[in-house]
């Protein structure tokens, strides 16, 4: 039993409180580091302590993810701000039965948005004539790189976008040999940095201020369940604190290879490093970035065919349960 757990049953025996009955959130997230508050909300016991069972699926696109989303296959989901815009104004990259209801509910992560190529390519110019792998071609990060494309003096009849999969698949065909460059998000980038991939370009650099992944639900069943987001909001805040406190950092690393064996402790550290010591990585106390969703929403003004009646970004978002959450 974990100590969170004891510390509860204590709670219980001492004062006669009622035990919390144990409620299941299923999530869907991109496989990766970025996992890491849930892990720790899992470990150390902070979901238990609120009567949670987090359960998390692996996401393999953002299509099966938005599309089980949608069908209520997973409560909540841990998505780019762009998708929740795009399906919301029905330029989604997949068809839904439904009309979605989506909202994001929490930041989860700022910038951290990296543009990795093959060894041998060292700028911009270099990708002309190349294919480059995205998630999809029209929804999360391809209109950050295609901006980062045209900055770097390419015009979109220059490269060519190949469907690859999420995060962790394009890290794996870029090792692989299988494209040219992709975009990539932390800590994905660090192995293929290690190993002499390099960098071409950071989003926030180019586009200015990013708000990358965000918490995701659907509004109906936000409503029907307020309970449980804003406990689970309470736990991914404590694991979150938890996380980024420093004298926890060898612990953290622990945990974050006991999830990912394949990565070494020098990997681990670096990502510590990069999601949590920097301005970039884990969005600080979860708090949506206002700028950073305009930024997204400006890109889709300018790249994303055919043209849609765009809000601002109070749209797409409500605080209401992490304002709960964080009373």
């Amino acid at each position: 039993m974990s100590f969170a757990r004891v510390a509860a049953a204590l709670l219980v025996a001492f004062t006669g409180a009622a035990w919390p009955a144990t409620r299941t959130l299923e999530a869907c997230t991109f496989p990766g580091g970025f996992n890491w508050p849930f892990w720790v909300g899992s470990e150390k016991g902070f979901f238990a302590a609120e009567g949670l069972e987090v359960r998390l699926t692996p996401a393999t696109g953002s299509v099966m993810q938005i599309r089980g989303l949608a069908e209520g296959k997973f409560d909540i989901a841990i998505s780019t701000i762009d998708n929740v815009v795009a399906y919301d104004e029905g330029q989604g990259e997949a068809k839904l039965e439904t009309p979605p209801d989506f909202f994001a509910f929490m930041g989860a992560q700022y910038g951290a948005v990296r543009l990795v190529a093959q060894p041998g390519i060292h700028a911009i110019p270099d990708l002309k004539g190349k294919t480059l792998a995205v998630d999809a071609a029209t929804t999360g990060y391809a209109f950050v790189l295609r901006k980062i494309l045209q900055r770097g003096g390419l015009g979109e009849s220059d490269y060519a976008l190949e469907p690859l999969g999420g995060t962790a698949q394009r890290a794996e065909a870029l090792m692989q040999g299988r494209t040219a460059a992709t975009i990539l998000t932390s800590p994905l980038e660090v192995v293929p940095e290690s190993r002499g991939y390099p960098r071409l370009a950071n989003a926030i650099d180019v586009v200015g201020p990013y708000q990358a992944l965000t918490g995701v639900a659907r509004r109906g069943w936000a409503r029907e369940n307020s309970d449980v987001l804003v406990a689970f909001l309470r736990a991914y805040l404590k694991s979150l604190e938890w996380l980024a406190d420093p004298p926890h950092r060898a612990e953290a690393i622990a945990i974050y290879r006991a999830h990912l064996p394949q990565a070494s402790d020098e990997i681990a550290g670096k990502a510590w490093d990069v999601l949590l010591a920097g301005p970039e990585g884990f969005q600080k106390k979860a708090k949506l970035d206002r700028a950073g969703i305009e930024t997204a929403i400006a890109l889709r003004r300018e790249f994303a065919k055919p043209a849609a009646a765009y809000g601002a970004a109070d749209k797409y978002i409500d605080e209401t349960y992490y304002l709960k959450a964080t009373q």
